[in-house]
């Protein structure tokens, strides 16, 4: 079809010049053809590229933008200045700028079009389309998630708990990310990528929650994290993420977050000084003597003088807990030793 439309635009442009110029500029026709079909290529290209809402926005634009266009240039019909060439070229260029700016203005006022608000005013009585509200009638926040909790996948079984509520949104370009982290070429980022297009897939199918795939941009924006801030605000509702830069971001910028290592840390159990427990001794620590394991829900146990003790299950009583950035570490001596130590 791309062929066919380049040898009809060229034999067109041939003809048409062939009959207004003569032979002598027939070949400046069939460039000019040339031209136009390849115009119209790229033009094609961009327009696939392109959200509908822009698309639709720019046609309505450009066919108002003509409308206009001919109704400034109909006087120059009725042959005021006898000047046929004249008429026509003053025809076409009113035309060309009027519709230009149509289409411009069209693809602009396209994008900042919510597609969703008016769904919602046209179905705001259907019990499914209903905004969901707390018991005081205030509608609940949307959620925007980013790519690295879609793929972190502890997501879905948050939501399959019932805790959290809102509308879940997905924006276009963390979708897009995630598509282009499953098809990289790197086999670890290729498997974390299909990942996250499973739990996404979880996530739409949990009648416990709505996800919603949001259909929105922010060309301006190079950065996905403040494309996420953006949009958040601009919903004004929250971002639920396992990223601590962009929990910072979102954060200086008056955003709520919903960190979800944060929610997992204030899950932990809490161990107190004094406290005994089993742990199986699992490595050497840094210091001389030491030995390390880990609770079930991965919380680093350091113990003093378990060295000898490795891979077996020893008692030991806790002496301290230190809160870090990375989670909670508990230091902690061995039972038996206490106990000699209180007998001596």
């Amino acid at each position: 079809m791309r062929i066919l439309l380049v040898i009809f635009a060229s034999v067109s442009g041939y003809v048409i010049f062939l009959s207004i110029a003569g032979k002598g500029l027939a070949y400046v026709g069939l460039i000019c053809g040339i031209l136009i079909a390849a115009i119209a290529l790229v033009f094609e290209e961009r327009v696939k590229r392109t959200p509908l809402r822009i698309v639709a926005g720019g046609a309505m634009g450009l066919i108002t933008g003509l409308i206009a266009g001919n109704l400034l240039a109909y006087p120059l019909a009725l042959n005021f200045t006898g000047n046929h060439y004249l008429e026509l070229t003053a025809y076409l260029l009113i035309n060309l700028v009027i519709g230009y700016l149509g289409l411009s203005v069209g693809m602009k006022k396209g994008d900042e079009l919510d597609t969703a608000a008016i769904t919602r005013i046209f179905s705001k009585d259907h019990p499914e389309n209903k905004q969901p509200t707390q018991p005081q009638g205030k509608p609940l926040q949307a959620i925007v998630i980013d790519t690295s909790v879609i793929i972190d996948g502890r997501i879905a079984d948050i939501c399959e708990t019932g805790f959290v509520e809102g509308e879940i949104i997905v924006p276009q370009f963390v979708l897009q990310e995630l598509q282009y982290i499953a098809d990289s070429p790197d086999s670890i980022k290729r498997v974390r990528g299909r990942r996250g297009l499973d739990i996404l897939k979880t996530l739409q199918k949990n009648e416990k929650v709505t996800v919603k795939i949001l259909d929105k941009d922010y060309p301006e924006i190079k950065e996905v994290d403040s494309k996420l801030v953006a949009l958040s605000m601009e919903l004004q509702g929250r971002v639920l993420t396992n990223d601590a830069n962009l929990t910072k971001i979102a954060e200086l910028r008056g955003v709520k977050v919903l960190n979800i290592n944060r929610l997992a840390t204030a899950l932990k159990p809490v161990a107190m000084p004094g406290e005994v427990m089993n742990i199986l001794v699992l490595k050497e620590g840094k210091e001389h003597g030491q030995g390390v394991g880990y609770l079930e829900d991965g919380t680093m146990v350091v113990i003093d003088n378990a060295k000898e003790h490795l891979g077996k299950n020893v008692d030991v009583s806790i002496t301290s807990v230190l809160q870090t950035a990375g989670g909670r570490m508990i230091f902690s001596r061995l039972k038996d030793e206490i106990k000699n130590a209180v007998y001596q």
